[in-house]
């Protein structure tokens, strides 16, 4: 895909649906008379050619045209994760130290409300934008695609990018730690984690984990999925439900650390020693769980360097790549 096109302007709007610039104008800014076959030309022709508004024209002039250029648009899907903190600390202050402003957006890992806020950002002109992932809504791309500026996809590497990409494998990582797992002799395996078709990722690090696991002959015996944000009170409490239906599992597999760090709380609670009674393994590598009294076996990523890389790159310019990381496993103490 080529991104570094000429922007969509008014103009091509005008010349598309046939009419001049004033009345387009009018429409977008849905001021003064115009009929509605007017209007309904005007969106055909914005939504082929996928313009957005410019909302610095005509606004502090000079000024604010020339800020639009340093800014740098960011869409995450949590906070409430501190893996989206960390990538951001990275992005911030590598963008801070090459003059770019950064504006962040949290879509909820919706899609629609990540176009939404891709439209938002772009309508302010920005240099680039950052996004997490590599799908996106049809229209979402349209939108990068007429932009014509650089776009950064973060922490994913499997599958096809849009311009610049900085993640690792997350199909790997759930491959390896089904490895990890099988290598220490555990058989009846469960899986505590999120909607894997909201987050997207980590159905791909479950895809992962299962293909490896149905390599050796074995298969995740059940499963529990959780509808909340991550947290250490949502994974004791899957985990609680999950134990309850299937109490002979050997180890469980957590789609992060937050959740695990929850499961170590129901295995103290339940009185069940780690990993003797049940393994348990997550991902991220956060600094909590290193510091618990049996350290969290896990996977950890470069959060910090993604962000750095991804501001960097974007900074750059040059031509569209891929730059995988790739990440390290922690063999901790519970697994």
């Amino acid at each position: 895909m080529n991104l570094h096109r000429r922007l969509v302007t008014l103009a091509d709007v005008a010349r598309e649906s046939g009419f001049g610039e004033s009345t387009v104008s009018r429409v977008l800014r849905n001021q003064g008379s115009f009929s509605k076959r007017t209007a309904d030309r005007v969106a055909e022709a914005v939504a082929k050619l996928g313009y957005v508004p410019n909302r610095l024209a005509g606004s502090l002039a000079g000024n604010a045209a020339s800020a639009g250029s340093q800014l740098v648009g960011i869409v995450i899907p949590s906070l409430a994760n501190i893996v989206f903190p960390d990538l951001l600390r990275g992005l911030t202050g590598a963008l801070d130290r090459t003059g770019f402003q950064s504006v962040i957006g949290v879509s909820d890992y919706d899609p629609d409300r990540e176009e939404a806020l891709v439209a938002a950002l772009l309508s302010w002109r920005p240099a680039g934008l950052v996004l997490t992932g590599l799908e996106h809504n049809p229209d979402t791309v349209a939108l990068l695609r007429a932009a014509g500026i650089r776009v950064v996809e973060m922490i994913d590497t499997d599958g096809p990018g849009l311009d610049l990409v900085v993640g690792f494998s997350n199909r790997a990582v759930g491959e390896a730690s089904a490895a990890h797992l099988v290598a220490r002799g555990y058989r009846r395996i469960g899986y505590v984690g999120h909607d894997i078709l909201r987050d997207l990722r980590a159905g791909k690090r479950l895809a992962g984990f299962e293909a490896a696991l149905q390599g050796t002959g074995y298969g995740l015996i059940d499963r529990e999925i959780v509808a909340e944000p991550s947290s250490a009170t949502a994974g004791r409490a899957a985990l609680d439900r999950l134990l309850d239906r299937t109490p002979d599992l050997d180890a469980v597999y957590f789609s992060n650390d937050d959740m695990a760090l929850g499961g170590y709380f129901c295995c103290l609670a339940r009185g069940w020693s780690i990993p003797h009674r049940l393994a348990l393994f997550g991902y991220n590598g956060l600094d909590i769980t290193a510091a618990m009294p049996q350290p969290l076996s896990t996977i950890r990523t470069p959060r910090l360097r993604i962000g750095e890389i991804a501001a960097e790159r974007l900074a750059a310019g040059g031509p569209a790549e891929t730059i995988d990381l790739g990440f390290a496993l922690v063999a901790g103490a519970t697994a």
